[in-house]
């Protein structure tokens, strides 16, 4: 597989599981936290699909197009690992994380604190959905929508 068909891939499943989990997500209370704004194409996504919810975001540094960029209330920039954890309480319904890099070196070093640190953001019933496994004891692992590939993109509930 090239990179391009790589990351097309990737964006579907993303969209496709993002899709899914709004619906359910909108019947419930609850901020939504971005963990990688990124371009902001993820955070316009659930912003068209969760109109008047607080969406969160977070990331090193502000990069994205100005038309997916959160108010200023809402945006932390720093490192995220840091960032977040002062948001630990929040009993967010939903945490999207797309922090990969590609390196399984430095994707093996994100996942030993990302998956702990999505599990107390999450409300007890929320939805985590990453780029990257989440395996922690209350993040139970959800099957994706049939059009998403078996590991291409993870979808979790906090128990």
């Amino acid at each position: 597989m090239t990179r391009l068909e790589n990351f097309i891939s990737r964006m579907t499943a993303q969209r496709d599981i993002l899709d899914q989990v709004c619906a359910e997500v909108a019947k419930i209370e609850g901020p939504v936290l971005e963990l990688g704004l990124g371009n902001g194409r993820t955070f316009h996504h659930l912003r068209e699909r969760l109109p008047g919810r607080r969406i969160v975001v977070f990331d090193r540094a502000l990069g994205a197009h100005a038309s997916s960029i959160p108010e200023a209330e809402d945006l932390v920039l720093g490192e995220i690992r840091e960032t977040a954890e002062r948001f630990i309480g929040i009993d967010a319904v939903l945490v999207h994380a797309d922090i990969g890099t590609g390196y399984d070196d430095r994707d093996a070093v994100t996942s030993t604190w990302l998956p702990d640190l999505i599990a107390r953001l999450l409300r007890v019933g929320g939805i985590a959905v990453s780029g990257t496994p989440l395996d922690h004891p209350l993040l139970q692992r959800l099957t994706p929508p049939p059009s998403v590939p078996a590991d291409r993109y993870f979808i979790s509930r906090r128990v």
